[in-house]
C-alpha cells in the first residue's frame, strides 16, 4: 500500500507564542519506506523547529515567534507499507480505560450498561460502533470545541471527534481500553483530518471508526492519546493564534472496500 499526504495552513501569531504542531506521520516503525518534507516558515523565513516522539509514536513539531508573525507551514509525505501493530503496554491498558476530559466514561456507565447489558468483548466493539453511529447525525460546525461525550449524547449530533469521543466513553464504561487517534483518511470527503478510535479486544488494538466516511484499511496515524486533548493538529502555549487557512489531503494507490463489522489495525 502507498498513500501520500499533505498538510498545508496558515496563521498569524501574536509576540511569544510557543505552536506545536502534531501534523507528521506517527514514527516509522514497520513501513517499508517514508519519504517526508516539513516546511514552516514565519514572516517567510525557515522557523527553528523542535521535533519530539512520544510513547505512542505521536511526533511533535515545536517552534517559537518571539515577536507577532504570520506563519506558513507546509508537510508532505509518502508513505510505502503498513505500520507494524501497536505492542501491549499494561500502562496503556489502565490510562486508557480511565475517564478523561472529553471521554466521561464514569457519568456515561449507566448508559453503557443499560444499553449493552449482555454484551462483551469484539461483540461489545462492534455494538458500541453501530449504536453511535445509528443514533448521532454527522452535522459538520454542530460542536464546539469544549464538547464531550456526554454533550454529544445529549444533542445527537457531531463531527468526527464526537463520535470519537462517545464511542471511547462507552467502551471504557465496560472496561475496554479505548483510545482516540487522529489520521489522513484517503477516501473522506469532505476532505480534513479525520479521528477514530483504537479498542484493546482479544489482545491487539482495533480500530473503530463510527462515521463510516472513510475506509479504516488505508488510515494513516497521525497522533494518539487519550481523547482530542492529546490529539489536536495544532496548539498553542502562551500568546495567542489565529488560523487563516487549512487544507489537507490523502490519498492511496487503491482504495479499498470498508466492511464495518470487520476488525483492523491501523495501518
Amino acid at each position: 500500500m502507498r498513500r501520500t499526504v499533505s498538510a498545508d495552513l496558515g496563521a498569524v501569531t501574536t509576540a511569544g507564542t510557543e505552536v506545536v504542531l502534531s501534523i507528521a506521520v506517527a514514527g516509522p516503525a514497520g513501513y517499508e519506506a517514508v519519504e517526508e518534507e516539513l516546511s514552516v516558515l514565519v514572516d517567510g523565513r525557515p522557523a527553528d523547529l523542535r521535533e519530539r516522539e512520544d510513547r505512542d509514536g505521536t511526533r511533535l513539531h515545536l517552534l517559537t515567534t518571539p515577536e507577532a508573525a504570520s506563519l506558513e507551514v507546509r508537510y508532505r509525505a509518502t508513505v510505502t507499507g503498513s505500520a507494524a501493530a501497536a505492542p501491549r503496554d499494561d500502562v496503556d491498558l489502565v490510562r486508557y480505560v480511565r475517564p478523561s476530559r472529553y471521554c466521561e466514561s464514569d457519568r456515561i456507565l449507566p448508559t453503557a450498561y443499560a444499553q449493552f447489558p449482555d454484551v462483551q468483548g469484539g461483540d461489545l466493539l462492534q455494538a458500541v460502533r453501530d449504536w453511535v453511529a445509528a443514533e448521532l447525525t454527522y452535522v459538520s460546525g454542530s460542536s464546539r470545541f469544549t464538547d464531550s461525550a456526554v454533550d454529544t449524547l445529549l444533542a445527537r449530533r457531531g463531527v468526527c471527534r464526537d463520535y470519537a469521543h462517545l464511542v471511547i466513553a462507552l467502551l471504557r464504561a465496560r472496561d475496554i481500553p479505548a483510545r482516540l487517534v487522529s489520521v489522513y483518511a484517503p477516501g473522506l470527503s469532505p476532505m480534513d483530518f479525520h479521528a477514530v478510535v483504537e479498542a484493546w479486544v482479544d489482545g491487539a488494538w482495533h480500530v473503530v471508526d463510527a462515521t463510516g466516511l472513510a475506509p479504516r484499511a488505508s488510515m494513516l496515524r497521525i497522533a494518539t492519546g487519550r481523547d482530542a486533548t492529546d490529539t489536536a493538529f495544532l496548539s498553542t502555549i502562551g500568546g495567542a493564534l489565529q488560523l487563516s487557512s487549512l487544507s489537507v489531503t490523502a490519498t492511496v494507490d487503491e482504495l479499498p472496500v470498508e466492511y464495518a463489522a470487520e476488525r483492523l489495525a491501523l495501518g
